[in-house]
């Protein structure tokens, strides 16, 4: 048996805690998995699970193991994917979620491209900054932010969504411009209180050096249209995603403060509600996806 198979079946039985239900999963007897996995044991000279009566558990060795394989096995899933993708038509009805403020900005001109692209494919685009539950909602596919909590959906990294901080031109000639991380105590701040919970930002200087500032939330919202508003408006430093002050970026409404530090980034990953015989349309468009979130994805994004 191939070692891929092999990394399969203990990944199988990890999951399941059942050396029978994975040996049902590949439709051969719970003793060839048995040995399959005491053969993987014998050839890496350490055990990987501890045996009782009531299942398995992963010793030390074991839990660093089964991480690696799970990497390996999804990616050989998606080498096998990214080959039927390119001799498989989308078509059906594709239910995407995602946030208010990326779905409007950035979804749905990717979302009407990838329609162009594919046109027995019908989409319903659904955007709420509440975390929705993908199979009672029945969305296909949402794309998230941030760490993804530990869940049994389904999951492909897209990229990163990087924020920068900005003002007004008319508020800094005011204020003055902020010269080190440090100075943002001393200005007034604009929040987004559904990333930003508290009143202390995290920046890292251009020598990568962290500096912690306790600011003042002139405006907190949990809408990001909003912040961008009061900020164009002169209501002080807002931190923002860069695809949310691009456009305003390009206009002048507002400038770039501290340029050349940083503030921490946010994961984009597509989620969808199982790993699992994942449907083709799906498969298509996280595919379509993936293409689009290189480096400073934000400013090749097609126009609406």
């Amino acid at each position: 048996m191939d070692r891929l198979q092999a990394m399969e079946m203990f990944v199988r039985v990890v999951e399941t805690g059942s050396f029978s239900k994975a040996a049902a999963a590949f439709a051969t007897t719970q003793p060839t998995v048995t040995k399959q996995v005491a053969a993987t044991e014998e050839r890496l000279k350490v055990r990987l699970l501890n045996r009782n009566t009531r299942g398995v558990s992963l010793t030390e060795a074991g839990a660093l193991y089964y991480e690696k394989c799970k990497e390996i096995v999804r990616a050989a899933e998606e080498a096998d994917a990214v080959v039927r993708v390119k001799q498989t038509q989308a078509q059906g009805l594709l239910r995407i979620g995602s946030s208010v403020a990326f779905g409007r900005r950035v979804l749905v001109p990717l979302a009407l491209d990838f329609m162009r692209a594919h046109p027995q494919l019908q989409v319903d685009l659904s955007f709420e900054d509440r975390y929705t539950d993908l199979v009672a909602q029945g969305v296909d596919v949402a794309v998230r932010m941030g760490k993804l909590a530990d869940s049994a959906l389904g999951a492909r990294y897209l990229g990163t969504n990087p924020w920068l901080m900005v003002a007004s031109p008319k508020y800094l000639r005011k204020a003055g411009a902020p010269k080190r991380a440090a100075d943002l105590a001393a200005h007034e701040t604009l929040i987004y209180s559904s990333v930003q919970g508290n009143d202390v930002w995290r920046v890292l200087s251009p020598r990568g050096e962290p500096v912690t500032v306790h600011v003042t939330a002139r405006l907190r919202s949990n809408n990001l249209s909003a912040v961008l508003a009061a900020a164009r408006s002169n209501m002080g430093v807002a931190a923002l995603p860069w695809y949310v002050a691009a456009d305003s970026l390009a206009t002048g409404s507002v400038v770039e403060v501290l340029k050349g530090h940083t503030l921490p980034e946010q994961e984009i990953h597509a989620v969808y509600p199982s790993p699992k015989l994942v449907p083709q349309k799906v498969q298509v468009f996280i595919a379509y996806l993936q293409g689009r979130f290189g480096e400073r994805w934000w400013e090749a994004l097609p126009k609406n």
